[in-house]
């Protein structure tokens, strides 16, 4: 468990780095083509560079606009112009332990609540604030024990 908390602290570290990029989009061409363009580079250069056809950079550049190009493709043009391929995710939370906070509680939630009901229907009824203060302790459990259910 302490070895899992430890990969989550850096891997949210470094997705902390990529939040400065989250509101750079990919140009509508693609890097490849607006890049080859913006150095005014023709497909028989780029090709040269590359060690492939200008045909093959043509097709590197569609494959690249409609999301099918691989990453070594990329890595590879950008290592024939000194260029280095950067990627990773930006989770729509902070980081990825609000996703696990929020998961965790919803999880909480779902589990109480169960209990909760089958406590009604034997008129055990619990007040709202001690509901609440039980999701958060489970949900507080739960965060601190990442079971293997959580996103189940």
């Amino acid at each position: 468990m302490k070895k899992q908390k430890i990969i989550l602290e850096q891997i949210d570290k470094k997705i902390l780095q990529f939040k400065k990029l989250e509101n750079i989009t990919t140009p509508s061409s693609g890097w490849v083509y607006a890049i080859r363009q913006a150095l005014g580079m023709s497909l028989r250069q780029l090709g040269k560079k590359m060690e492939i056809t200008p045909q093959s950079v043509k097709e590197i550049e569609e494959r690249e606009k409609s999301g099918s190009i691989s990453l070594n493709v990329l890595r590879q043009f950008g290592k024939s112009l000194n260029l280095k391929l950067v990627y990773g995710f930006i989770p729509e939370q902070n980081s990825l332990n609000e996703m696990i906070e929020k998961r965790a509680l919803e999880l909480a939630r779902e589990i109480v609540m169960r209990t909760s009901i089958s406590m009604k229907l034997e008129d055990q009824e619990n007040n709202p604030k001690r509901i609440q203060k039980a999701i958060i302790e489970k949900a507080t459990e739960i965060k601190n024990e990442i079971p293997k259910n959580l996103w189940d």
